[in-house]
């Protein structure tokens, strides 16, 4: 198979790459991550400088309407660099279940998204759900006015910078049920809506969301009553590929900052980087780099293909990502030393990403599970 990228994705990469270059330097971002988390000039940037936040929308809202593998160059980028603005959140998760939902409130979002004025939040998880969409007690009850929501979420990713959140919320039956999910889009702001903000390890924000009987009006409805679950687990395995693509930039800067670093390291007058032992180890990094590269290539290429079929690839993907992200950056802080894990090193971070991936939108664990039971169906 002919894996070449077109002269426009390799322009796309060249333009992000000398952009991060000039203006996303180590010291600056871990300073940003110590603030508020991120740099809302950045963000806007993206938006009228490269343009990355209207590349995968709809042309009908001024997107671009380009395809998965232009975000995952922009992610595998991301990845190198380390950002922290949400990306992956706003423009791959939301940006991807709006488009697919259609309707004037989501094009108005999507518009405001590919302008870079609008962050959106996608709150899907709950404290006792793991990685399940299907397990999702939050409600929403339609009545005169609309919808009134209730119920918790965890750990919403970026939440602390969005101004609205993409909810799920079940409409109709029970907890496990594949019917009766609904989307709602609205305010952050909103009455009833309690917000307790953190840090997470990788420098970036989260946040768990309550919502105590929040008036939405009918609009705030996406899509179709009950329906949405289809969208929804096609958002996750959406974000699957991109965090496969941005898995193998970490590891990539984790591999080749070790190689650097053990050609300077000297033990018994010599650099450490001629030991046969290490040697290996550190093309057993690199061949676990080539594989979840491989990965995430075979999902990014099955995002189109049946239902059955992108979700195979896509557990397959979180796989073999998840596991090499925990060997290689297990290996790159060892071959470091006790500096490895020091706060003014670049490979600490980078670790701490890499250890972030190996869980969001599902663990190695779940998605084995997962991918013996779409085999079987």
């Amino acid at each position: 198979m002919d894996f070449s990228f077109t002269e426009e994705q390799n322009l796309i990469r060249q333009s992000l790459q000398s952009y991060l270059q000039d203006n996303y330097h180590f010291e600056a971002r871990r300073q940003a991550s110590l603030a508020d988390g991120w740099r809302p000039e950045i963000w806007k940037a993206f938006a009228e400088d490269l343009g990355i936040t209207a590349m995968t929308l709809p042309e009908r809202v001024g997107g671009m309407g380009m395809d998965a593998v232009s975000t995952m160059l922009v992610m595998e980028e991301f990845g190198r660099s380390l950002v922290l603005e949400p990306y992956l959140e706003t423009v791959v998760i939301c940006g991807g279940m709006l488009a697919r939902a259609g309707g004037a409130t989501a094009d108005e979002t999507l518009a405001k998204i590919a302008a870079g004025e609008r962050i959106v939040a996608f709150a899907w998880g709950e404290p006792n759900a793991r990685y399940d969409f299907k397990s999702l007690a939050s409600t929403a009850t339609a009545n005169s006015n609309g919808w009134l929501l209730n119920g918790k979420k965890s750990v919403v990713m970026a939440a602390p910078w969005a101004s609205h959140l993409l909810v799920t919320a079940r409409t109709s039956g029970e907890p496990g049920d594949s019917s009766g999910i609904s989307l709602f889009l609205l305010d952050k702001a909103s009455t009833g809506i309690r917000i307790s903000e953190y840090p997470t390890i990788d420098g970036r924000r989260a946040a768990d969301v309550e919502f105590n009987n929040v008036q939405l009006g009918a609009e705030a409805l996406i899509g179709d009553v009950g329906e949405a679950l289809a969208n929804i687990e096609q958002a996750g395995d959406e974000a699957i590929a991109a965090l496969s693509a941005e898995a193998v930039g970490v590891m990539s800067v984790l591999h080749e900052d070790t190689v650097a670093y053990t050609k300077q390291r000297k033990q018994f007058g010599q650099p450490i980087s001629n030991f046969q032992a290490l040697q290996h180890r550190m093309v057993d990094m690199y061949m676990e780099i080539e594989m979840a590269r491989s990965a995430a290539y075979l999902v990014t290429l099955n995002l189109s293909s049946s239902i059955n079929e992108r979700a195979i690839a896509a557990s397959a993907a979180k796989v073999a990502v998840s596991k090499a992200c925990r060997f290689v950056g297990q290996n790159a802080v060892q071959l470091h030393g006790g500096m490895g894990m020091t706060d003014e090193l670049a490979i600490s971070h980078y670790f701490k990403r890499a250890t972030l991936i190996e869980s969001e939108f599902g663990s190695a664990d779940y998605h084995l599970v997962r991918h013996a039971a779409l085999r079987a169906s």
